[in-house]
Order: structure tokens, then C-alpha cells, then sequence
């Protein structure tokens, strides 16, 4: 019961907060969005396939922060697929990946306001593990049932710890540990502690 209370609670706070966040940053991230097309071709906004809760697949919403062929220029940077001791990190110094726009909107997490958009509707929380990639979950073995067990979120111990300074596995790690007890208590903390972390710029390459 107790366990049910916290879910809905969390719920009213995801639509109320996560409204009202969406409201107040639509002006600022459209406008990135303006700055992020006229510097580079290609959709401004990046919607890619994350896994949710259950397993169950959603789109999530981001500003574009890398060139659109990417993945062309830099193959070698997406092979990741075949680590299995998870030691590798997800965003690298110095990313040839990113564009200027993508920079400035990475280092003060402009690029992840549209995520308000999958908090509003459901696919994510404001407080949770950051949703993985299909190839990825894969690779997360015996912790791949439990990390999909609650809804994904905007952020979670590992964004406000450490965030692209830690490897996947010890992102991984903060995430689960951040499942075992969870609480609004907790959620708020991580809330105020992310916050001082973005305003900061801390951990973000």
C-alpha cells in the first residue's frame, strides 16, 4: 500500500511539476532549437528510441546536439555493443560528435527540457534511471529485470553524483541503488541536488 501511494503521489508531482516545467521552458529550448538548425542541417529536435517501463519501447524527446550523420563519421564511437563489463563512457572529452550548438546546450542541459514532453505523458518521471538504448539493455545482464522495473526519468543519483564523469556500469550502480530506496524524500533531494549540478555545469563534458 504504501509502496502504491508513493506511485501515485509521484504521478500527480510528474504531471503538476512536469507541466509547469514544460510551460516555463518551451521559450528556451524552441528557441536552442532555432540557433541548433541554423548552425546545421537536419531536424533540430532528437527523437530516438529509448526502453521504458516493463520494457516497453516510447520516444523520447531531446534537442539535437550532435551532426545528424554522426554515426556515419564517427563509427568507432558506437562500438560499444560488445562490452559486457559495461567499463566505457557514454559521453566522451572533446566529442568530434558535437556541434557548437550541441556544446552549450549539452554543458547546461538545454538539450534535455523536451524531456518534460515524456514526463507529461507518461513515459517518464522526473526522478528516475536515465532510459537506455535497445542494444544497450541488453548488455545489462542479471540487473537488466530490476533497472527496468520503474518508469525511466529526467534524472536520477547517477546525474546528480557523477553524470559523464562515471562509466556505464558504475552509472548503472548509483541507478539501482537509487531503486532500493526510493522515496519522495529522496526524489526531492535528487531534484535539488541536480539542480545545483546544472546551474554549476558540473560533471557535463
Amino acid at each position: 500500500m504504501e509502496r502504491l501511494g508513493y506511485k501515485f503521489v509521484k504521478r500527480l508531482l510528474d504531471i503538476s511539476l512536469g507541466s509547469t516545467l514544460l510551460l516555463v521552458s518551451a521559450p528556451i529550448f524552441l528557441i536552442a532549437a532555432i540557433l541548433i538548425r541554423l548552425e546545421t542541417p537536419g531536424n533540430a529536435f532528437f527523437i530516438q528510441k529509448r526502453i521504458g517501463l516493463r520494457g516497453k519501447p516510447f520516444r523520447i524527446i531531446k534537442l539535437r546536439g550532435m551532426f545528424v550523420d554522426a554515426r556515419q563519421r564517427f563509427p568507432d564511437l558506437y562500438k560499444y555493443n560488445n562490452n559486457y563489463e559495461l567499463n566505457f563512457f557514454f559521453h566522451v572529452k572533446n566529442d568530434p560528435r558535437i556541434t557548437k550548438m550541441g556544446s552549450f546546450v549539452r554543458r547546461t542541459s538545454i538539450d534535455e527540457l523536451p524531456n518534460f514532453i515524456n514526463v507529461v505523458f507518461g513515459d517518464m518521471s522526473l526522478v528516475g534511471p536515465r532510459p537506455e538504448i535497445p542494444e544497450l539493455v541488453s548488455l545489462y545482464g542479471l540487473h537488466e529485470k530490476k533497472y527496468l522495473s520503474v518508469k525511466p526519468g529526467i534524472t536520477c543519483l547517477s546525474k546528480c553524483t557523477g553524470r559523464d564523469v562515471l562509466t556505464k556500469m558504475e552509472t548503472i550502480k548509483f541507478d539501482l541503488d537509487y531503486i532500493d530506496r526510493r522515496s519522495l524524500f529522496l526524489d526531492f533531494q535528487i531534484l535539488w541536488k541536480t539542480f545545483v549540478a546544472v546551474v554549476l555545469r558540473r560533471d557535463v563534458h
